[in-house]
């Protein structure tokens, strides 16, 4: 025999190794998401090696170097964030018919992880941005 207390623990057990999951799904979509901008950071680098080199034969400090591609990683990850916001709304949209149950989104939650977006990508634009600032202006001319 079942009784109320029983089954509330069976709800709050579930519950909590549903919550785990789903966090550990987002830590993984998280770590894929830094290294994709990491990515995408690298070949930016590679491709504009020469653009590199000239705005540092003209003066452009490593500083300003490192800041333009840091800025570039967190726009980045806060389209990367803004995406999933927006595929979080519409799963919501989708699934409040489909359940018959109301489905809240919190404001603070989102915002929260739109932070946590800007600050993926500004973590994973360190290297590239710190690579980009270490180039010698002179090889940076030369290369093609």
């Amino acid at each position: 025999m079942s009784t109320q207390a029983s089954l509330v623990e069976t709800a709050t057990s579930v519950t909590g190794i549903l919550t785990l999951l789903l966090g550990g799904i987002a830590a993984i979509s998280l770590l894929v998401g830094g290294i994709g901008v990491m990515n995408i950071m690298l070949v930016s680098v590679s491709e504009r090696v020469r653009e590199i080199g000239l705005r540092k034969a003209l003066g452009a400090t490593p500083g300003v170097i490192r800041r333009q591609f840091l800025v570039e990683a967190g726009i980045l990850g806060v389209l990367g964030g803004l995406i999933g916001v927006g595929l979080g709304f519409a799963g919501a949209a989708i699934l409040t018919p489909i359940l018959s149950m109301t489905v809240l989104i919190s404001i603070p939650a989102t915002l929260i992880a739109l932070v946590v977006s800007l600050g993926i990508g500004l973590v994973a634009g360190v290297y590239p941005a710190s690579r980009a600032a270490k180039l010698a202006p002179i090889d940076a001319l030369r290369s093609e």
